[in-house]
């Protein structure tokens, strides 16, 4: 049971799963409500009753584009700190993760609650393609993919389904391509950590100038290790589908040491992650990625929750690591929580099925349909690993995002953190195209001549 009122919008998506037959898209009428009581992302316009969550009004955008992010919200102070001492009192707004990490870690894990923004922003483009999804695009036979010529922006904006939650997740808009640099720690017990950089380029189908309709391409991904010294030059490169029961994920590997490509071993469902000192899972990545095949997925509705958001400080390259690293989480000093309402959705492991996770939760922010947080159990049902997304809007570029994500495992008390790029010298970049043979496995042998 939802531990807050389930809105009517809710409970029409709730009805609509009973009364439309599987597989097919929203009709004319019910998209209609894009243009009234949902924005054209498919989260809800109103703001909620007590005022804590305000009404949608299309985002932060800046007077001014270019440079480097600023807190547009630096001057506001915290409405209150969450703790495990008075906890109780939040607990209808807290995740079961939120709030085992409170218990676990009373003497230094905290939330600083802050007010509510709806910052996500969006090119025009992709609300109005958001918006011609809705009557067009729907699951296929088997819900691994997608169907009505999908390109862009949300496929799902009024979802019938867990599986097309996720599908807004997994698709969500991210300025079309991004290259950025980003460190990736997996911190021991005492805090201690080696830090990988690692040089990332991420092309959507959109993205590529030469793609074809029938490529079955969700994006393609290299990601070049800059240090430390004795893995600096190695090379991944992946090819995403976006039909991964279809055409699963295929991926290449340069090594520089013997400076020759080889295909990767299977880098999906739990087999663990690259650099992750087994912290994370492949499907980890991302918050969450790949197929759904191996879980029966359950839309529980949504409600309002205390999530990560507007992470303007944590990104902050005025900070050090050193500020920010901490044993068993991030410092919550510069984490900002704000109230959201969220998409609700629960995978429990299919019979027969082998996944390291017998059950995950996702809680899905409405505005960006980014996964703010997951809980992930093990075989005995007993909570394991606990995930955060820490939100912002690259707002020069309008593209809802992430500073970083972290999984924190409760039973070792260790935790990994992707993403940060405090000590990094530049910011992401947006929007660039790439042709095909951009990422092809020759082109990981150029790649790794120039380092």
């Amino acid at each position: 049971m939802l531990n807050s009122p389930i809105s009517r919008h809710t409970l029409l998506a709730l009805s609509l799963m009973i009364s439309m037959p599987a597989f097919c898209a929203v009709s004319a009428e019910q998209a209609a409500q894009l243009d009234q009581q949902l924005t054209p992302m498919g989260a809800e316009r109103a703001g909620n009753t007590d005022g804590s969550i305000p009404a949608w009004d299309g985002g932060y955008k800046p007077s001014t584009s270019g440079g480097a992010l600023v807190d547009p919200y630096a001057a506001e102070q915290p409405l209150q700190r969450i703790d495990s001492g008075n906890m109780a009192q939040f607990a209808q707004w807290l995740s079961p993760g939120t709030q085992a990490m409170l218990r676990q870690y009373p003497q230094s894990f905290h939330l600083q609650l802050y007010p509510s923004h709806r910052s996500a922003a969006y090119p025009e483009s992709i609300l109005k393609q958001s918006r011609q999804n809705a009557t067009r695009i729907r699951l296929n036979a088997s819900g691994s993919g997608l169907e009505g010529g999908y390109t862009s922006g949300v496929p799902f904006p009024v979802p019938l389904r867990a599986e097309e939650v996720i599908w807004n997740h997994v698709t969500r808009y991210r300025g079309g391509a991004v290259k950025r640099e980003v460190h990736r720690m997996p911190v021991q017990t005492s805090g201690a950590y080696q830090a990988s950089l690692i040089r990332q380029t991420q092309v959507f189908a959109s993205n590529v100038r030469d793609n074809t309709p029938d490529s079955n391409l969700l994006f393609y991904f290299i990601g070049q290790t800059l240090a430390p010294a004795r893995q600096a030059g190695n090379i991944a490169l992946i090819h995403e589908p976006l039909d991964q029961v279809q055409t699963p994920r295929q991926a290449w590997a340069y090594n520089a040491g013997q400076r020759r490509v080889r295909r990767a071993p299977t880098l999906a469902y739990d087999s663990p992650q690259n650099s992750s000192d087994g912290l994370a899972t492949s499907d980890n990545m991302d918050m969450y990625n790949g197929a759904f095949d191996r879980y029966d997925w359950t839309l529980k509705g949504k409600r309002e929750l205390l999530i990560p958001y507007n992470n303007y400080r944590l990104h902050d390259k005025g900070l050090k690591y050193a500020q920010i690293i901490q044993p068993a989480h991030l410092n919550s000093d510069y984490v900002r929580y704000e109230r959201h309402r969220v998409w609700e959705v629960e995978g429990k492991l299919k019979a027969g099925q082998r996944h390291i996770y017998d059950k995950r939760t996702f809680f899905i922010d409405e505005d960006t349909w980014q996964i703010a947080l997951a809980d992930h159990y093990d075989a005995r049902g007993e909570l394991w690993r606990v995930s955060a997304a820490y939100q912002l809007n690259f707002y020069n570029d309008l593209v809802p995002w992430m500073t970083a994500e972290a999984i924190h495992d409760l039973q070792s008390r260790r935790y990994l953190v992707s993403g940060l790029s405090n000590e990094t010298p530049s910011e992401a970049s947006f929007g660039h195209e790439a042709l095909r043979q951009d990422f092809k496995p020759d082109a990981l042998r150029r790649l790794g001549g120039k380092n």
